[in-house]
């Protein structure tokens, strides 16, 4: 469970409520900011237009993916490393061969892949060009499911204005009545509001989170490529170490294991 996704955007709808309620009606003014028909333009027009832009598995795939916002990410770069180098140093002792047994006790299938192509003999570029087409295909993805919310996050505040408008006109074609302008006007701003709150509130850090997290994704299975592919070559333990360590920033980097010689 990742807190920080969870944190931010209750704290986020807890400020916004607190600013609504903080005046003199306190929570009686939270009815003021309910209007059934602001609602339904602004997130029922978003949505569609959603919808009418991807197909419906599309679709649905990019609604669920923000539960994922909501998971810590599985996989970890240290680990990959710290992994790579015992694999390192197994077939440096017993051979490439010897992958095959490892590769059964791995969870992380990119990884067992890359691991069966090197026990079986596939030239050096051959598996690279096998792994990157699979790290591409996911990274595309990854940014259909960035792009959804991403879009979703521009429909928002559009159709936001769009029921404003709409609100405009109902109210300039009945000026007579003095006294109903003001909720009039109060109730075509709630679109832009609701707008607002789904791009800024929802669509945006959603974005932002999945692209954080598929490119730590995109990091640890170049890692793995890299690593593998050192493995495949015969590299030394420790210089294959200092090889993938690089890709870390130096805070997070792990400290020497060293390989056996």
């Amino acid at each position: 469970m990742d807190l920080a996704s969870i944190i931010g955007l209750v704290v986020a709808l807890v400020l916004v409520v607190f600013g609504i309620v903080s005046g003199d009606s306190g929570f009686a003014a939270m009815k003021n900011f309910m209007d059934a028909p602001s609602a339904l333009i602004t997130f029922g027009g978003a949505f569609a237009c959603q919808l009418a832009a991807n197909t419906m598995a599309d679709f649905i795939g990019g609604l669920k993916s923000f539960t994922l916002i909501l998971k810590t990410p599985a996989i970890d770069a240290v680990q990959i490393i710290s992994k790579i180098i015992e694999l390192s140093n197994t077939a440096r002792k017993e051979g490439l061969l010897s992958l095959e047994e490892a590769a059964a006790d791995l969870d992380d299938a990119f990884l067992k892949k890359g691991i069966m192509l090197v026990v079986d003999g596939t030239d050096p570029e051959l598996v690279r060009g096998i792994l990157e087409t699979e790290l591409y295909c996911t990274e595309d993805r990854h940014k259909a499911r960035i792009g959804f919310w991403s879009d979703l996050g521009a429909g928002g505040p559009a159709f936001g204005m769009i029921g404003t408008l709409i609100g405009l006109v109902n109210m300039l074609q009945n000026l007579s009545d003095a006294a109903a302008i003001g909720p009039a006007m109060a109730v075509a701003l709630l679109t832009t509001l609701y707008g607002s709150l789904l791009a800024n509130w929802i669509c945006t850090p959603v974005a932002s989170k999945l692209k954080v997290d598929n490119d730590i994704e995109i990091q640890v299975k170049t890692i793995m490529i890299e690593g593998l592919l050192s493995i495949q070559a015969g590299e030394n333990p420790r210089v294959i170490e200092e090889k993938l360590k690089s890709f870390l920033a130096p805070k997070d980097r792990p400290a020497g294991e060293g390989g056996d010689e």
